[in-house]
């Protein structure tokens, strides 16, 4: 091969590797701008719900702390996390469930029993 055809591929390389990524820093916009096009009830809403969602970015990010000190891998903390959530809600709704079921034989036992 000669050394224009190499020079040729060098350059079209060149301009793929880094131009196409210069292209679309270039094309994509900003936060702002975006914020900017939505219509005025969709910007109020966005910024009604930017502090649920920073706060819900927090939590998550905390969580991914409190995996990371442990040995194991993340999904597998997540994933026992997750089940003792699920336990303890679990176990939250049976104990209202049966906080229900006694007011219900209480309310029972005084209607029939009036005195």
């Amino acid at each position: 091969m000669s050394g224009r055809l190499w020079l040729k591929m060098g350059a079209a390389g060149g301009i793929m590797c880094i131009g196409g990524p210069a292209l679309i820093y270039y094309v994509t916009p900003t936060e702002e701008e975006l914020f900017k096009r939505y219509n005025p009830e969709l910007q109020k809403r966005s910024l009604e719900n930017r502090q649920k969602k920073q706060e819900d970015f927090d939590n998550f990010v905390g969580k991914l702390k409190e995996y990371s000190r442990s040995n194991k891998p993340i999904w597998e903390v997540a994933a026992e996390d997750e089940a003792r959530t699920r336990a303890t809600g679990i176990e939250e709704q049976r104990r209202i469930t049966d906080e229900i079921q006694k007011r219900r034989d209480e309310i029972k036992r005084h209607s029939l029993n009036p005195n």
